[in-house]
C-alpha cells in the first residue's frame, strides 16, 4: 500500500491521536497477554507464532523458510535459526520439498501440534473476551475511503467469522 502523507486527508485531531493511541493499546495488551501465555507454556511466543503459521498456512499442512519467513515478517536467516531451535526442541521438523528437493518443507511434530492445541485454545478464548473492545480506531485523519480502509468502528477480530489479518496487513492499511 501507498503512504499517504498527512496533508493528504487532513491535521489529525487529539480524539484522533486517542483513537490510535487505544488502538495500539489494546494491541499491545493481547500481545503481552500472548507472551505471557505463551512462556507459562513452555515455548517461546515466537516458537509459538512459528508453529501457528505452519499448522495455519492455507492449503496445507507445511510452509517452507520463504513462506514462514513473510508470515512471520523476519529475515529468513532469523527464522531458519527459529525453526533450528524449534526442531531441535522437538517441535517441528524439516524435510526436502515433495516437488522441489532444493526446498525445505517444515511440518510440526506431535508435541508441536500439542503444544499449539492447547495455546490456540486459550489465544481463540482470550479473543472471544475482546470482541467487542477491539476495534479499529474512530479516525478521520488516518483512515480515509481513498486507501480502502475499513468503516471506522469496525471489529478486526471476529473470531470464526473470517481470518483475523496479519498485523504486517493491519500496520500497511492503517499506516502504523
Amino acid at each position: 500500500m501507498k503512504a499517504t502523507s498527512v496533508s493528504a486527508v487532513g491535521r489529525l485531531t487529539k480524539s484522533d491521536y486517542q483513537a490510535l493511541a487505544q488502538f495500539r493499546y489494546q494491541l499491545r495488551r493481547f500481545l503481552r497477554f500472548s507472551e505471557d501465555v505463551t512462556r507459562k507454556q513452555g515455548i517461546t511466543p515466537l516458537q509459538y507464532l512459528l508453529l501457528l503459521q505452519i499448522r495455519g498456512f492455507p492449503g496445507r499442512e507445511w510452509a517452507t523458510v520463504g513462506e514462514l519467513a513473510e508470515r512471520l515478517q523476519a529475515k529468513q536467516h532469523g527464522v531458519v535459526s527459529l525453526i533450528s531451535r524449534c526442531e531441535a526442541a522437538g517441535l517441528v521438523r524439516r524435510s526436502a520439498g515433495r516437488s522441489d528437493r532444493r526446498r525445505v518443507e517444515v511440518t510440526l511434530t506431535r508435541k508441536g501440534e500439542g503444544h499449539l492445541e492447547r495455546l490456540a485454545r486459550i489465544h481463540r478464548a482470550e479473543l472471544r473476551s475482546l470482541q467487542n473492545a477491539f476495534f479499529v480506531p474512530q479516525a478521520t485523519g488516518f483512515l480515509s475511503a481513498k486507501q480502502g480502509a475499513r468503516a471506522p468502528g469496525k471489529r478486526i477480530a471476529r473470531v470464526g467469522k473470517r481470518p483475523v489479518p496479519s498485523s504486517s496487513e493491519r500496520s500497511a492499511r492503517h499506516g502504523l
